[in-house]
Protein backbone atom coordinates (compact mmCIF):
# COMPACT_ATOMS: atom_id res chain seq x y z
CA UNK A 1 0.00 0.00 0.00
CA UNK A 2 2.81 2.73 0.69
CA UNK A 3 4.67 1.80 -2.07
CA UNK A 4 2.05 2.08 -4.21
CA UNK A 5 1.23 5.34 -3.66
CA UNK A 6 5.53 5.98 -3.42
CA UNK A 7 5.22 5.23 -6.80
CA UNK A 8 2.09 7.38 -7.20
CA UNK A 9 4.19 10.65 -6.06
CA UNK A 10 7.52 10.01 -7.45
CA UNK A 11 5.91 9.96 -10.92
CA UNK A 12 3.97 13.48 -10.28
CA UNK A 13 7.40 14.78 -9.07
CA UNK A 14 8.93 13.61 -11.97
CA UNK A 15 6.66 15.09 -14.83
CA UNK A 16 5.99 18.17 -12.78
CA UNK A 17 9.84 18.40 -12.91
CA UNK A 18 10.18 17.59 -16.84
CA UNK A 19 7.27 20.04 -17.23
CA UNK A 20 9.05 23.20 -14.87
CA UNK A 21 12.53 22.80 -16.91
CA UNK A 22 11.48 21.88 -20.34
CA UNK A 23 9.27 25.56 -19.38
CA UNK A 24 12.01 27.10 -17.85
CA UNK A 25 14.55 26.37 -20.68
CA UNK A 26 12.35 27.91 -23.64
CA UNK A 27 11.02 30.66 -21.86
CA UNK A 28 14.06 31.97 -19.82
CA UNK A 29 16.76 30.65 -21.57
CA UNK A 30 19.28 27.87 -20.46
CA UNK A 31 20.95 29.30 -17.69
CA UNK A 32 18.22 31.23 -15.87
CA UNK A 33 16.59 28.62 -14.47
CA UNK A 34 19.71 27.63 -12.44
CA UNK A 35 20.13 31.05 -10.91
CA UNK A 36 17.57 29.58 -9.14
CA UNK A 37 19.52 27.40 -7.43
CA UNK A 38 22.16 30.04 -6.76
CA UNK A 39 19.66 32.52 -4.76
CA UNK A 40 18.23 29.13 -3.05
CA UNK A 41 21.95 28.90 -1.49
CA UNK A 42 21.44 32.39 -0.35
CA UNK A 43 18.81 32.08 0.89
CA UNK A 44 19.20 28.88 2.79
CA UNK A 45 22.47 29.99 4.42
CA UNK A 46 20.99 33.47 5.40
CA UNK A 47 17.66 31.41 7.12
CA UNK A 48 19.15 28.90 8.69
CA UNK A 49 22.40 30.69 10.08
CA UNK A 50 19.72 33.21 11.63
CA UNK A 51 17.53 30.01 13.19
CA UNK A 52 20.67 29.22 14.67
CA UNK A 53 21.74 32.25 16.24
CA UNK A 54 17.77 33.28 17.57
CA UNK A 55 18.17 29.55 18.90
CA UNK A 56 21.37 30.03 20.63
CA UNK A 57 20.48 33.56 21.72
CA UNK A 58 17.50 32.23 23.38
CA UNK A 59 18.46 29.15 24.63
CA UNK A 60 21.41 30.99 26.36
CA UNK A 61 19.74 33.74 27.31
CA UNK A 62 17.04 31.69 29.81
CA UNK A 63 20.36 30.51 31.58
CA UNK A 64 21.67 34.12 31.69
CA UNK A 65 18.24 35.35 33.24
CA UNK A 66 18.87 32.08 35.55
CA UNK A 67 22.00 33.49 36.55
CA UNK A 68 21.25 36.97 36.98
CA UNK A 69 18.70 35.83 39.78
CA UNK A 70 21.34 33.56 42.07
CA UNK A 71 24.42 35.99 40.93
CA UNK A 72 24.15 39.19 39.65
CA UNK A 73 27.74 39.59 39.10
CA UNK A 74 28.11 36.84 36.58
CA UNK A 75 25.50 38.20 34.03
CA UNK A 76 28.46 39.93 31.98
CA UNK A 77 30.48 36.80 32.18
CA UNK A 78 27.29 34.79 31.12
CA UNK A 79 27.03 36.77 27.98
CA UNK A 80 29.57 35.36 25.92
CA UNK A 81 26.98 32.40 24.38
CA UNK A 82 25.06 35.01 23.21
CA UNK A 83 27.53 36.80 22.17
CA UNK A 84 28.99 33.61 20.30
CA UNK A 85 25.28 32.56 18.97
CA UNK A 86 24.82 36.59 17.45
CA UNK A 87 28.33 35.95 15.39
CA UNK A 88 26.40 32.64 13.58
CA UNK A 89 24.03 35.29 12.22
CA UNK A 90 26.57 37.17 10.88
CA UNK A 91 28.64 34.29 9.55
CA UNK A 92 25.16 34.08 7.01
CA UNK A 93 25.06 37.22 6.42
CA UNK A 94 28.73 37.35 5.25
CA UNK A 95 28.30 34.56 3.03
CA UNK A 96 25.19 36.15 1.01
CA UNK A 97 27.16 39.04 -0.40
CA UNK A 98 30.13 37.24 -0.86
CA UNK A 99 27.74 34.51 -2.94
CA UNK A 100 25.68 37.56 -4.35
CA UNK A 101 28.46 39.29 -5.62
CA UNK A 102 29.84 35.77 -7.06
CA UNK A 103 26.20 35.22 -9.03
CA UNK A 104 26.28 39.25 -10.33
CA UNK A 105 29.88 38.91 -11.97
CA UNK A 106 29.20 35.22 -13.45
CA UNK A 107 25.82 36.00 -14.69
CA UNK A 108 26.88 38.55 -17.50
CA UNK A 109 24.38 37.11 -20.64
CA UNK A 110 20.85 38.69 -20.90
CA UNK A 111 18.56 36.46 -18.68
CA UNK A 112 21.47 34.95 -17.19
CA UNK A 113 22.02 32.29 -20.08
CA UNK A 114 25.68 31.84 -19.49
CA UNK A 115 25.09 30.35 -15.99
CA UNK A 116 25.76 26.50 -15.83
CA UNK A 117 24.24 24.21 -13.96
CA UNK A 118 27.54 23.40 -12.02
CA UNK A 119 27.77 26.79 -10.91
CA UNK A 120 23.99 26.96 -9.23
CA UNK A 121 24.40 23.65 -7.59
CA UNK A 122 27.73 25.00 -6.00
CA UNK A 123 25.97 28.11 -5.06
CA UNK A 124 23.51 25.98 -3.29
CA UNK A 125 25.96 23.74 -2.08
CA UNK A 126 27.59 26.40 -0.37
CA UNK A 127 24.79 28.22 0.97
CA UNK A 128 23.63 24.83 2.87
CA UNK A 129 27.05 24.07 4.28
CA UNK A 130 27.20 27.84 5.58
CA UNK A 131 23.69 27.66 6.68
CA UNK A 132 23.39 23.97 8.04
CA UNK A 133 26.17 23.94 9.71
CA UNK A 134 25.62 27.43 11.84
CA UNK A 135 21.98 26.06 12.43
CA UNK A 136 23.87 22.99 14.42
CA UNK A 137 26.15 25.01 16.34
CA UNK A 138 23.35 27.96 16.85
CA UNK A 139 21.87 24.57 18.80
CA UNK A 140 25.13 23.39 20.26
CA UNK A 141 25.65 26.77 21.67
CA UNK A 142 22.09 27.08 23.33
CA UNK A 143 22.73 23.66 24.97
CA UNK A 144 26.09 24.69 26.01
CA UNK A 145 25.36 28.12 26.97
CA UNK A 146 22.56 27.64 29.06
CA UNK A 147 23.72 24.99 31.18
CA UNK A 148 27.36 25.77 31.06
CA UNK A 149 26.49 29.47 32.40
CA UNK A 150 24.22 27.72 35.57
CA UNK A 151 26.79 25.56 36.23
CA UNK A 152 29.55 28.45 36.21
CA UNK A 153 27.04 30.14 39.12
CA UNK A 154 27.30 26.97 41.12
CA UNK A 155 31.03 26.35 40.38
CA UNK A 156 33.81 28.48 38.67
CA UNK A 157 34.52 26.61 35.78
CA UNK A 158 34.61 29.87 33.25
CA UNK A 159 37.08 28.55 31.34
CA UNK A 160 35.52 25.14 30.47
CA UNK A 161 32.71 26.58 29.67
CA UNK A 162 34.21 28.45 27.12
CA UNK A 163 36.49 25.99 25.35
CA UNK A 164 33.24 23.78 25.02
CA UNK A 165 31.56 26.86 23.21
CA UNK A 166 34.71 27.42 21.24
CA UNK A 167 34.92 24.08 19.97
CA UNK A 168 30.43 23.94 19.83
CA UNK A 169 31.06 26.76 17.12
Amino acid sequence: FYNFFRKIILTIMETVALVATANATTTLGQGAQYTFFAYLGIAVALVFANLGAAYGTAKAGVGIATVGVLKPELVYKSLIPVIMAGILGIYGLIVCVILNGAITTQCTAPNCTNFTAYAGYKFLASGMCVGLSSFAAGLAIGVVGDAGVRANAQKDIFVGVILILIFAE
